[in-house]
């Protein structure tokens, strides 16, 4: 079996370099912080300072490599888009809300084109960004314990409380010690609802669905009733593969195809109004086979979760199993595969649909796959 090497977002670690490498990185010496939280500076000087922080805590030490190099380019960008998102308050404050989710897909688009990671590799980074305030907040969510097994579900909380602690030891505040107690209370809570570096495990994928559907509901319950048919909902950017992956193994089950919907009609990906009948039409094919009780296939990209979940309530509404299949390649072959086919779309569109890409998580349906063509 050929060695997989050892990713790293790159090799020569010096800040002054890495100025010149990223761009991302040379604009943090523009983005101020609030004092009262970030005496030390700037977004540049505080991401050093955690970086320094991350490196010099022995349970990151005591990790493998590849484990360390994820870890230091979640650091590296877990405040990629205070940039974008900081804006100065009419008493003076500083604020930078929505930092950590814009960040998760700047990670992603990052580490898809332009410093290319193995799928598992960078959907770790991204997860760690993305949930990187999440040890200091937890209870302040409505529900701290789903808050929490939706998180275990994306992202490995052992490694996200090395990162938040870092992330406040590299910071000059005068709530440090409150801080630090947080996120020892986060480990014990994840302790507790058995997610500490793992997934929250569910008896069955009905328990998992029902417990994400429902308020108040207890993560044990195990559900009677069983769903009636199975809809495999496909997910990917144009030019993944998601037909080639039906005809290979599923060649016997009906598809629900926008698409062919749009083939038929003569109706252009790019046509918003007419895509929108286009889903209607296809959404009226897919309650033909719900009212049967029939299984069968949703093919469309599908690539951002607002969108996901309106179908997937629509299914689970007709008692179905839904299970997402996400397909991708890698960026340089999905932008050969798409000018290859027949329902090729320009190029600068396909940017646009990479730019919003949110990867499946598995608290969203009862069961993901990942069909994943590797960076070589």
């Amino acid at each position: 079996m050929k060695e997989v090497p050892m990713w790293t977002i790159t090799e020569n670690k010096d800040w002054a370099y890495l100025e010149t490498r990223f761009d991302w990185i040379k604009r943090m010496e523009n983005v101020p912080q609030d004092a009262i939280y970030h005496a030390e500076g700037n977004v540049a000087i505080h991401t050093k300072m955690v970086l320094e922080a991350l490196m010099a805590q022995p349970a990151y030490q005591q990790l493998l490599a590849q484990e360390q190099e994820i870890l230091w380019a979640a650091a590296l960008l877990h405040d990629v888009e205070k940039y974008s998102t900081t804006v100065i308050e009419p008493d003076g404050r500083i604020t930078s809300n929505g930092h950590a989710r814009k960040g998760a897909m700047t990670a992603r688009q990052i580490l898809y084109r332009e410093a290319p990671a193995s799928f598992t590799v960078r959907e770790q980074v991204v997860s760690l960004v993305r949930y990187h305030g999440l040890p200091l907040w937890v209870f302040e969510k409505l529900d701290p314990a789903k808050a929490l097994t939706i998180a275990s579900m994306e992202v490995n909380t052992q490694w996200l409380a090395l990162l938040a602690r870092a992330d406040v030891l590299g910071r000059i505040c005068t709530d440090q010690d409150e801080m630090l107690y947080k996120i020892d209370c986060f480990e014990a809570f994840c302790r507790e609802q058995s997610c500490w570096g793992t997934a929250r495990n569910f008896a069955t994928n009905e328990a998992k669905m029902y417990y994400m559907q429902h308020e108040n509901a207890y993560s044990d319950y195990v559900p009677f009733e069983q769903p009636g048919a199975e809809v495999i909902l496909m997910s990917g950017l144009p030019g993944a593969g998601k037909n080639t992956y039906i005809q290979k193994h599923y060649p016997d089950l009906p598809v629900v195809s926008l698409d062919d919907i749009r083939v038929a009609r003569a109706i252009s990906p790019t046509d918003k109004s007419g895509n929108g009948m286009v889903i209607q039409e296809a959404k009226e094919q897919a309650r033909v086979f719900l009212r049967k009780q029939k299984s069968f296939i949703w093919n469309a990209t599908d690539i951002t979760r607002q969108m996901r979940l309106q179908l997937v309530e629509l299914f689970i509404t007709y008692k179905a199993a839904v299970k997402i299949i996400y397909v991708e390649v890698p960026y340089r072959e999905l932008l050969k595969q798409n000018r290859n086919r027949e329902a090729a779309i320009p190029d600068i569109v396909l940017e646009r649909l990479i730019d919003k890409l949110e990867v499946p998580a598995l608290w969203e349906v009862h069961e993901v796959s990942y069909s994943v063509a590797e960076v070589i």
